[in-house]
């Protein structure tokens, strides 16, 4: 079998390695630090296909230190042992570095066992995950390691290392790869970040070009083929998800209804209904609230229009509403309101209600001041009268702040006239 492009045009060198220029470039910290021959404890994290494997192996491979490789997919605790085991011996005299891919799939006790071995030097770690290190890697072991984070390549890197991987082809079975700029920016673009990702639709496209008298022609027609929807980088339960999420109501939140269309393009790309009407909701609520209460039942109706319908129908309806949202004024004076009662609660101010807002209708032998003297607004001129209605520990308590848009204001300026004629 074939090793795949990928693998064979696996960097050497960290001056090779595409991207991550915030922490190979010549003068950064990491680099330094890698450049000095001092290995410390590190985990990449970072999507697939950036480089965590080939930069974890670079360095390895420099260190002079017994090498042993785990991927935690497969890895048993055996496995580990065997590793630890070696601590001492004449084969493990430079030290022992462990590398291990995928560490999140260990349990917490496998991750428990490395703890005393790295925290006394006998093994260095170097381990890589997709995952957020924060919420799959076991404290104990974070806290003696450094977290570098590794990016999502940009298309320039990407476009690079396929002019690269093109030429290299046509080197290795002498037969020229002509593949034109906009393919190739087509390819660079639709890979989501993952060189992995390009290299492997680039092999596919050279495999099916039909060999001319110049050598093989590949054009953007293939390309569109091979790498239709290799563009999304999303996993529900992961990063990716929440990042475009936070963007996506950012965006509508930011009033930039350009902004916020893509995010919705993207989680309808990726099937994501779901998500996709229930931040549109909250935004609705959050965001835009009183300074246009109405955009409540409209928003709810476009969002049951979407689920009625389905994709890709659904687009329509949501599309719509983002719009609206986007571009209706702003306020979140009922979140800041309601927060601020909240806290009040949480914290155990409350007390008695009033007697006047009980729901009873007769006094008890105990009770201090007879009668329930609670005053019925609509019997009163403008249906208000000024009673009070916070328990006595919050009396004079102000949660809600009017805000400054058209709708709020006219409301502050009607009880202003109502309350203080």
């Amino acid at each position: 079998m074939a090793e795949p492009l990928a693998q064979r045009l696996r960097p050497r060198s960290l001056d090779e390695v595409w991207g991550q220029r915030h922490l190979l470039a010549l003068g950064k910290v990491f680099r330094r630090t890698i450049d000095s021959g001092r290995v410390p404890n590190m985990i990449f994290y970072g999507p697939s296909g950036v480089g965590k494997t080939t930069v974890a192996r670079i360095i390895a491979e420099g260190s002079g230190m017994r090498l042993h490789k785990l991927n935690g997919t497969s890895a048993s605790t055996s496995d580990i042992k065997a590793v630890l085991g070696e601590i001492g011996t004449l084969h493990a005299a430079g030290g022992i570095l462990l590398y291990l891919d995928e560490i999140q799939y260990l349990n917490k006790k496998q991750q428990q066992s490395l703890l005393e071995c790295i925290e006394d030097g006998s093994v260095t770690l170097i381990a890589s995950t997709t995952e957020n290190p924060y919420f799959y890697i076991y404290n104990a072991l974070l806290s003696r390691c450094t977290v570098f984070e590794f990016k999502a390549l940009e298309p320039a890197d990407i476009q690079a290392g396929l002019k690269q991987a093109a030429k290299r082809l046509g080197e290795e079975d002498k037969s020229p790869v002509h593949i034109p700029e906009d393919a190739l920016d087509y390819l660079a673009q639709s890979a989501g970040g993952d060189m992995r990702k390009a290299l492997g639709c680039l092999e596919f496209a050279v495999a099916a070009a039909e060999e001319g008298p110049d050598g093989r022609h590949v054009t953007l027609d293939m390309v569109q083929q091979v790498a239709k929807r290799t563009a999304m980088r999303y996993d529900r339960e992961g990063d990716d998800h929440y990042d475009i999420l936070s963007a996506y109501q950012k965006s509508m939140r930011g009033s930039d209804p350009d902004a916020a269309l893509h995010y919705l393009a993207r989680l309808l790309e990726a099937g994501d209904l779901v998500s996709a009407c229930r931040r549109l909701m909250v935004c609705a609520c959050e965001d835009v609230g009183l300074a246009y209460p109405q955009i409540i039942p409209i928003v709810k109706a476009a969002v049951d229009a979407a689920t009625m319908l389905g994709l890709p129908e659904a687009r329509i309806p949501l599309a719509d509403a983002v719009i609206l949202v986007a571009t209706s004024p702003k306020s979140n004076t009922g979140e800041a309101a309601i927060d601020k009662a909240l806290a009040d609660v949480q914290r155990g101010k409350s007390g008695p209600i009033p007697r006047q807002l009980q729901n009873k209708h007769y006094d008890g032998e105990d009770a201090l001041v007879k009668g329930q003297h609670y005053l019925y607004p609509h019997d009163y001129p403008n249906r208000w009268v000024e009673q009070q209605y916070l328990p006595d520990a919050l009396k004079g308590r102000v949660y809600y702040q009017y805000g400054d848009n058209k709708n709020e204001q006219a409301a502050r300026a009607y009880w202003q006239r109502i309350k203080h004629p």
